[in-house]
């Protein structure tokens, strides 16, 4: 916890800037009948019946503290998606000398995602330029990228059918490119001390001992 709220507190360095990811999983489904054209003076009727098209995936990644979006949808959230996405967000940071990317702790969250995915010389090539920071196991709201998780859940997909992952991924897309025209920011407020308050001013030295 403590790793993860200082890492927000630091003023943005263009070199090492904060990036945070976290999926958020999506059922694609179809209408079970053809939709029909509303007649004029006619209230809408809604058919609450569907057809199930599969599951599909979106990486919701976001730079707090400029506004800076890289959310995507994705087939999956295995391995070899999570490798890619974070190849996404290498490319986009080209001079930056680290990338501290802020994660949960998914078994696929890791530099051996990358080095499976690539190889060992370029995986371990684009393993260099991160270094990872987990959320604890059982606090993963410490994810800055929830927050976008929550706004494209609320803003992009609502209450809508999305059938294909072809309309997903236009639809994420669409709403990512106008949220990083926009620069929306991630105002985080939750810091050490707040959570010495709540905790105890010597909790962290604690936990630490502990284990």
């Amino acid at each position: 916890m403590k790793d993860v709220l200082e890492l927000y507190a630091r003023p943005h360095d263009p070199s090492e800037p904060v990036v945070a990811l976290d999926e958020r999983p999506v059922v694609l489904h179809d209408s079970a009948r053809p939709d029909r054209p509303m007649r004029r003076g006619k209230p809408r009727r809604i058919d609450y019946e569907y057809v199930r098209r599969g599951t599909a995936n979106i990486f919701c990644i976001v730079e707090p503290k400029t506004g800076r979006h890289l959310t995507h949808a994705t087939e999956d959230r295995t391995r070899p998606s999570f490798a890619l996405a974070a190849e996404r967000i290498a490319r986009a940071y080209p001079r930056a000398s680290r990338i501290h990317l802020v994660l949960d702790n998914l078994n696929t969250h890791t530099p051996a995602s990358l080095i499976k995915a690539f190889g060992a010389e370029r995986g371990h090539a684009l393993a260099s330029r991160f270094e990872f920071h987990h959320t604890p196991k059982h606090a993963s709201w410490l994810n800055a990228a929830e927050i976008e998780a929550s706004l494209v859940s609320r803003e992009c997909l609502g209450r809508n059918r999305i059938p294909t992952l072809k309309e997903l991924r236009a639809r994420v897309q669409q709403w990512n490119a106008a949220a990083d025209r926009g620069r929306r920011r991630i105002n985080w407020k939750f810091t050490v001390r707040d959570a010495e308050r709540i905790f105890g001013s010597d909790w962290f030295n604690r936990i630490v001992s502990e284990h």
